[in-house]
């Protein structure tokens, strides 16, 4: 198959691309820069219309760079719908100033490409291209407030552990390529599982390429830059970093370790269970004394990794299902928390959690969804968030993972600690001031989309049990 044959099978990115040049041209001629987000809207719905075309076959795309196969589909879907929550939630953050704002949709936008790009990777290099393209933009997007001191140090913070941990990855790619010959991933995990290579010696190089997954994820000890750059970030743009990276982080996790170096499993298993524990105790135990609200979902999101990275530890296929649920849960429950902190800014102006006291007195709604979200992240039946913890935590038990299990148990009660914390703030304390609520029908959209998706994931699960089920025949190929 030729490139030309190829560009068919890359549409969605194709459209992402032609949108984002549109936008950033019309931003010049517009004067109501609401059509804008309304373009980057129909920019994701139309990409997400053609995505299962694009499907319909499972070729190697590219001399085998690319991969079209149900794991990279399942990640495409998941990348394209916190895309366009995000763009709805931009639409209701008044913070942004419409001056550039074209530059922003143009910017959100070839992130998604290169989200959808590096979930599809078949190809180290190519790995390493697509992951460098999101970061960068990443960088971009959390400075977007050119003018607040915290989005420049934010900013700063989360280039400096990214040029780190991108040159560690560099580093562990190139060290792969001359031992190898080659970065294609399918031939190195057919040398290994050959037995052509010493095993050591390939745990030790990916070693490497770990800590640029580690640092995507926010796993301990890559997890230093997330509480500033997610405080200084606008708020539109910390929900996108939450749950964005995070599911291309793991969609490359899981393609490079537990698909093609099965053999490397028992080494991988012990590492990534150590990584697992300290990931979610640290983040849980520093939430603790958080009081900007921005920062406490930081750490929440550090402590989610950790228990996503449970599924991985196992590696059963019900490992498996719960880790690819949980992602999709948080992604649910991440962007919904992150939008009612943008409405309730919005009214509030201040993202201190003391100065959400008696919030629900005076902002109900955005109070009583808070609630529901920051629930299901602690991991209260039977939203969504109660069920992915409950999968990763059974597949445990069930692998004779016991240890595992019981710290994500206790963790998850250390957890409950500080999302009680900001509800009792809500509902039990006097309110301070009066405050007037901000209402913007796109964000409003958005909230409703996922509130219903963290009720009905939770109350019914058999649809998107089936659809990850469905997404699991990549590691039976």
């Amino acid at each position: 198959m030729n490139v030309i044959e190829n560009l068919r099978f890359i549409t969605p990115e194709i459209i992402l691309f032609v949108f984002s040049i549109m936008i950033l041209m019309s931003s010049l001629l517009i004067r109501n820069k609401n059509v804008l987000g309304i373009f980057a809207c129909l920019a994701i719905v139309a990409a997400s219309l053609y995505l299962p075309q694009s499907h319909k076959t499972n070729p190697s795309l590219f001399f085998d760079m690319l991969r079209n196969d149900s794991l990279s589909l399942f990640f495409k879907e998941i990348c394209l719908f916190i895309t366009g929550i995000v763009i709805l939630i931009s639409m209701g953050y008044k913070a942004l100033s419409e001056e550039r704002i074209g530059e922003y949709y143009f910017l959100i936008l070839n992130a998604a490409i290169a989200m959808l790009l590096a979930v599809s990777s078949d190809n180290l290099l190519m790995i390493y291209i697509s992951l460098e393209m999101l970061s960068l933009i990443s960088y971009i997007l959390v400075a977007f407030l050119k003018h607040d001191p915290l989005s420049s140090e934010g900013a700063l913070k989360y280039f400096l552990f990214g040029a780190l941990s991108t040159g560690i990855m560099l580093y562990g790619i190139s060290l792969v390529y001359g031992l190898f010959g080659t970065t294609d991933l399918s031939i190195i995990s057919s040398a290994v599982s050959a037995g052509q290579v010493n095993i050591f010696v390939a745990f030790i190089l990916f070693l490497f390429i770990l800590a640029g997954i580690c640092f995507k994820c926010a796993f301990v000890p890559f997890h230093m830059w997330a509480p500033d750059a997610y405080e200084g970030a606008p708020t539109a743009i910390t929900a996108f970093i939450s749950a964005g990276p995070k599911a291309v982080g793991f969609a490359i996790l899981l393609r490079i370790f537990t698909k093609n170096f099965f053999p490397l499993y028992v080494n991988w298993s012990a590492l990534a269970m150590l990584i697992s524990i300290f990931t979610m105790t640290i983040g849980n135990v520093i939430a603790i004394s958080q009081d900007n609200i921005k920062r406490m979902l930081a750490y929440s999101s550090i402590a989610q990794a950790g228990y996503m990275l449970i599924g991985f530890v196992v590696g059963t296929a019900s490992g498996m299902e719960g880790l690819m649920y949980y992602i999709l849960a948080y992604a649910l429950m991440n962007l919904g928390a992150f939008g009612c902190v943008i409405m309730i800014s919005n009214s509030i102006g201040s993202d201190a959690i003391e100065d959400y006291a008696g919030l629900s007195k005076n902002n109900p709604v955005p109070a009583f969804m808070l609630t529901v979200f920051l629930l299901s992240l602690a991991g209260v039946p039977p939203l969504a968030g109660f069920l992915g913890k409950f999968l990763v935590f059974a597949a445990a038990i069930q692998s004779k993972f016991i240890l595992l299990a019981v710290a994500g148990v206790v963790n998850s009660v250390i957890a409950a600690y500080y999302y009680m914390r900001i509800i009792k703030f809500m509902y039990l304390d006097e309110p301070k001031a009066a405050s007037a609520g901000q209402r913007s029908l796109p964000l409003q959209v958005a909230l409703a989309i996922v509130m219903a998706g963290v009720l009905i994931a939770g109350l019914y699960p058999s649809p998107f049990l089936n659809w990850i089920r469905a997404s699991q025949s990549f590691f039976f190929q």
